[in-house]
């Protein structure tokens, strides 16, 4: 039950609709996770719903029998997935203009906009600068 449900939190993490910060993409953390800390979250996090914030709660909890490798990265990993979030949300306000002007978008809905703001040529430096730390490109 709690593999099956790490498989869900590995498949949660690498859905195309969240992003990735400038460190790594919700893919290669989630394997990173399961790699370094499958067995810690399999023994010591039973029943615990694997959002990264309650994971993370977990395995600070249960630092003192965890193993090595998991205590070394963990938080690192979470944490890249964290910015990788905080990079998303960022998109809407560093490209505000080119999302309204150069792609006819709403900033209400920016993510109907990021193929636009992709292939866009004369976007400003911070909008690709956001694009790029979430992710996108």
């Amino acid at each position: 039950m709690v593999r099956g449900r790490l498989f869900l939190f590995v498949v949660a993490l690498t859905l195309p609709s969240f992003a990735a910060a400038e460190t790594m993409s919700f893919g290669d953390a989630a394997a990173q996770l399961a790699r370094i800390c499958g067995a810690d979250i399999t023994a010591n996090c039973r029943g615990v719903n694997l959002d990264s914030n309650r994971l993370k709660e977990c395995l600070s909890r249960n630092r003192d029998v965890m193993s090595p490798q998991c205590k070394e990265g963990y938080l690192s990993t979470l944490d890249a997935i964290q910015k990788r979030i905080a990079a998303r949300v960022t998109v809407a306000n560093a490209c505000t203009r080119e999302i309204v002007k150069v792609c006819g978008g709403s900033t209400k809905e920016t993510s109907k906009s990021v193929p636009c703001l992709v292939t866009a040529k004369g976007v400003s430096r911070n909008c690709a600068q956001a694009i790029t730390d979430a992710g996108y490109q």
